[in-house]
């Protein structure tokens, strides 16, 4: 805890949405609820795609990464807040504080990567699929999420690091529910030139790519798409292919298993057989 003395701050005040106490409840059910459907979707994806061989293809593969970040990343921000609201305390202690920074960082990232993945995946399959499973081995596969696991760790490792760094004195009252890494830079009495420079460049390169990615591949789907002969193909490519609403929000988790698996028939089928299999 060396860091703690050194910096002046051994905790940090989480001031959350709202100063009033009954909006405070309604916002702990809400995010509470958002959470464990959050939850409770995920893990039924993740769930589905490992039980059903025949879900055990790149889509779903990213697809179950995908879920597995996305519970991670809501793992992260929400619970450590709705303890701290059945407790009746506000704090958080610096080294949680920068613990919570680094691994969201990690997952945020991490989600927009698998995100764009994806999207290309869409593609390969609408566009060429002739050469899909060519083009989208398991190797490849593997490759591409261990690469976006590296990349957005070394990203969140930078900004921890230039973090610890800096010195924060007697104010440490943060303007919202979780250790939102901006917020705490703004507390800084020291100078904080490197780190913006950092988020303007290197986090906006990190966003900006795979935001990027995303758009130009489904640019060239509705493409192809629009070239399609009949009406029946167009139904049916947009019917497996769901275009993506990047949101980088706590609705995210939330909204992904329904993006991506909940009105798609492989999946609801592969649901049905795990919830009828440990029914008997």
């Amino acid at each position: 805890m060396g860091r703690d003395n050194q910096t002046g701050v051994t905790e940090f005040i989480l001031l959350g949405l709202s100063g009033q106490s009954e909006q405070e409840k309604v916002l702990f059910g809400l995010f509470l609820w958002m959470y464990l459907v959050t939850l409770i979707g995920n893990l039924l994806i993740v769930l589905a795609t490992n039980c059903d061989s025949h879900l055990q293809t790149p889509m779903y593969f990213f697809l179950a990464h995908l879920s597995c970040v996305d519970i991670c990343f809501s793992s992260v921000t929400i619970p450590k807040m709705l303890v701290n609201h059945i407790l009746g305390s506000k704090s958080v202690s610096y080294m949680e504080c920068m613990t919570q920074i680094y691994f969201f960082i990690i997952f945020i990232n991490m989600d927009g990567f698998l995100l764009s993945v994806m999207a290309y995946d869409d593609y390969t399959a609408i566009c060429c699929p002739l050469h899909y499973t060519m083009i989208r081995r398991p190797k490849l596969c593997v490759l591409l999420v261990a690469a976006s696991r590296v990349s957005t760790n070394l990203h969140a490792l930078l900004h921890t690091l230039l973090m610890v760094q800096l010195t924060f004195c007697s104010n440490n009252a943060v303007y919202h529910f979780f250790c939102d890494p901006y917020p705490i830079l703004k507390l800084s009495c020291s100078n904080t030139f490197i780190n913006d420079l950092m988020v303007f460049t290197v986090g906006g390169l990190v966003f900006m790519t795979p935001f990027t990615c995303i758009i130009i591949s489904y640019d060239y789907i509705f493409s192809n798409v629009l070239k399609l002969p009949s009406a029946h193909g167009i139904r049916k490519a947009l019917s497996t292919y769901v275009v993506t609403t990047v949101i980088f929000t706590v609705v995210t988790p939330l909204v992904n298993p329904f993006i991506y698996s909940l009105r798609n028939h492989d999946t609801k089928g592969a649901l049905r057989k795990l919830i009828s299999y440990s029914i008997i």
